[in-house]
């Protein structure tokens, strides 16, 4: 039925394939009965395998079981559900916080919960896109500022009409690495409210994915820049990421979640995470405030890594993350790179449109990775160049 259409994307370089691993998640893999070092993953403090995680989850599966059975205003949540909440609320300084499945089911479900069709939403023009499908749903006027663009953001602020003014982004790029000017919106939202004098005229969104977990101690965008987290301001982060585990939660005012809690279609109709999967963020939560070596090591390995690769001479656009992009001039450029690391037994993936505008191949570095983990990798590339 598709014939034609894959046919466009094959010859286009744009068809992908799905890759299965035949072991646990970490730092090499093995594909196809073959071991590889693994650069690709999102796991950045090596928690997904971590042996508290593991045994936390098999506790509260015995205790539990697996199945939820229902949504959570049915009573498909238990008490560990309500635990975590508590926990990242007060991790993330916030009133309240509520769990979801997953980040797009996040922002596909609270952005139209917050916006309608009377309000403007001002989102960073190489936001997740999870954020774009999320501003779509909510019908509302969505005004697209140039990447990380202040100035613009203001302008388009001052033009722009509705009852409430929304402004969204990224913290960390999952793309780029680089992290958005997270003190000159909130200053700038900032001014805005304080002119308006009205009390519901703007909400500042962040999507903290990246951050969390690795920036700001861990805390994320907001403690990374020293910004008190505002009742008006809305965190959104996963647990699927530096924290190795699954889900996501979103944290504000008590009144901005319940609101979400009796609105979000996301969380509304969905069955709820299962207790084990909640365990699994519980014992990560308490890994990332009390074990700091995990955040110094991921540190320790991205300054390592960024001095080799750029000795080696590539361009690794604007990353200030474990998420270092290798920028390429073409697709192709892209897939072959990419294919050159996969012969040599690394993994690391090329990322092209519809993604990002611009091919490249995209290094996550961890804290699990090694020494001679990442000189391997730095020298291949070497050898590449």
């Amino acid at each position: 039925m598709f014939e034609k259409e894959l046919k466009k994307l094959k010859n286009k370089n744009l068809v992908r394939q799905i890759i299965s691993r035949a072991t646990t998640q970490g730092p090499t893999i093995s594909i196809k009965g073959k071991k590889y070092l693994n650069f690709s993953s999102n796991d950045y403090l090596g928690l997904a395998n971590h042996p508290e995680i593991i045994k936390a989850v098999i506790k509260a599966v015995e205790r539990y079981g697996f199945g939820s059975g229902a949504s959570r205003l049915i009573a498909g949540g238990g008490i560990l559900h309500e635990r975590l909440e508590r926990q990242v609320s007060r991790f993330k300084g916030t009133e309240s916080a509520l769990v979801f499945n997953s980040g797009y089911s996040a922002n596909t479900g609270v952005i139209p919960a917050i916006a309608s069709e009377r309000d403007a939403i001002f989102s960073d023009e190489l936001n997740h896109a999870s954020i774009i499908d999320g501003c779509r749903l909510s019908r509302a006027e969505t005004l697209i500022y140039r990447h990380k663009d202040v100035f613009h953001l203001k302008e388009l602020m001052t033009k722009a009409k509705g009852r409430r003014k929304i402004v969204i982004t990224d913290t960390v790029f999952s793309m780029g690495g680089d992290i958005a000017p997270l003190r000159e919106i909130y200053n700038t939202c900032l001014a805005f409210k304080e002119e308006n004098q009205k009390k519901d005229t703007i909400l500042f969104y962040i999507d903290d994915a990246h951050g969390t977990g690795v920036l700001g101690n861990g805390k994320g965008g907001l403690s990374h820049f020293n910004i008190r987290p505002e009742p008006w301001i809305i965190q959104m982060g996963t647990f699927s990421k530096a924290m190795g585990s699954f889900g996501a939660f979103v944290a504000s005012s008590k009144d901005i979640i319940e609101w979400i809690s009796n609105t979000a279609r996301s969380f509304i109709f969905s069955t709820a995470l299962p207790s084990c999967v909640v365990s699994a963020s519980i014992t990560a939560l308490r890994l990332v405030k009390t074990d700091h070596s995990l955040l110094r090591r991921l540190w320790t390995n991205r300054e390592r890594l960024i001095k080799g690769i750029r000795d080696a001479g590539y361009d690794i656009m604007e990353s200030k993350t474990p998420i270092v992009p290798l920028r390429t001039r073409t697709i192709e450029e892209a897939l072959r790179l990419s294919g050159s690391l996969y012969r040599k037994g690394i993994y690391v993936p090329a990322i092209r449109p519809p993604a990002v505008k611009e091919p490249r191949i995209r290094i996550t570095v961890s804290a699990a990775h090694t020494e001679k983990h990442i000189d391997f990798l730095v020298d291949t590339l070497k050898g590449i160049r």
